[in-house]
């Protein structure tokens, strides 16, 4: 019954809350949703899972798993899961993540003897959305007795794209306290990384051929790749018999664009602005970066999960759409 006494049409009811359930499940099928859980966030596109954000009681936040073209899983399992068949080496390779492994003299790169980690203060923004989704959080740089030697605001933005595509970025911008700088130190141990499926290695185990490949921009391949600089980077190869790949661009306006490549054919895929040393075999120190105090320093990476090899996916002309964006 109304507020004027009239009676409610039972087959109007009826035809709104069917209204309403067929716009959730159309936005559940075309949209990106996001679902804050006590440890991770959920991240689906078009329905299906894409990745999960772990924040939670972690050495450094990272998204596990990564769902590329058809499902398929493009990051590495171990040492999240356990699995047949995947090295055990590098046990800080957790999927996709943000580190570096000299901060004020501080490894927030590795999980070995007195390294940092990087915590989950809070969230900004969690946000679904028919066409992107983001996650915006809050981190403090903590060392292994408490200090807090610089703080990062982090956006990961998810794109609902046609077909099997997958893309999102990633961006951190990094400040350092207000009484004293901040150096982001030259070691080749950094930085915006990603761990990739063992079946795309370049190389397997025990040195055996692998059926992956890795192309820059400048058209380098394979083993000539390693610390040369470029403004992208593609890793593919075969997972469950399909050939796929991941692409990184490194953003014009980022800090020494372009980039140099902590890339290796074992898998892991790191776009690193700061080990010139032990890139181009300069002396050391050559690549610190110095952040002065109170102020801050912003990187953005876009990743593109792709079919197909370096030119079906056409990553050249992807990245010139990138780089047009402020």
């Amino acid at each position: 019954m109304t507020q004027n006494g009239e009676m409610l049409n039972p087959w109007r009811i009826l035809c709104f809350v069917a209204a309403l359930l067929a716009a959730d499940v159309a936005f559940a099928k075309n949209g990106v949703k996001l679902m804050q859980l006590d440890d991770k966030v959920r991240v689906e596109i078009g329905g299906k899972l894409f990745t999960e954000y772990y924040f939670k009681d972690v050495p450094r936040p990272y998204c596990y798993p990564l769902l590329g073209p058809g499902e398929l899983p493009m990051t590495r399992h171990w040492p999240l899961e356990t699995i047949p068949n995947e090295e055990h080496d590098h046990p800080h390779h957790r999927s996709l993540w943000f580190a570096h492994g000299a901060v004020n003299g501080v490894d927030f790169w590795s999980e070995q003897k007195e390294f940092g980690k990087t915590v989950h203060k809070k969230f900004l923004a969690v946000k679904s959305g028919k066409k992107s989704g983001s996650i915006k959080s809050l981190n403090d740089w903590v060392t292994r007795d408490g200090k807090v030697v610089c703080t990062d605001e982090r956006t990961l933005r998810f794109y609902d794209r046609p077909g099997n595509e997958r893309m999102f970025d990633f961006e951190i911008t990094i400040k350092a306290p207000k009484d004293q700088p901040v150096v982001f130190g030259d070691t080749k141990e950094g930085s915006m990384a990603a761990r990739l499926a063992e079946t795309m290695r370049l190389t397997q185990p025990k040195s055996k051929p692998g059926e992956g490949h890795i192309v820059l921009s400048t058209g380098l391949r394979d083993k000539e790749t390693w610390g040369k600089r470029a403004d992208w980077c593609d890793y593919y190869g075969p997972v469950a018999g399909q050939i796929v790949g991941m692409a990184m661009f490194d953003h014009p306006e980022n800090p020494r664009h372009p980039t140099w490549w902590h890339v290796r054919d074992y898998g892991l895929l790191a776009a690193n602005p700061f080990g010139i040393h032990e890139f181009e075999k300069k002396a050391a120190g050559a690549g610190n970066l110095t952040i002065e105090a109170g102020k801050s320093v912003t990187f953005r990476y876009r990743f593109y999960l792709h079919e197909g090899d370096t030119q079906q996916a056409g990553i050249a002309a992807l990245y010139q759409e990138y780089a047009k964006q402020k």
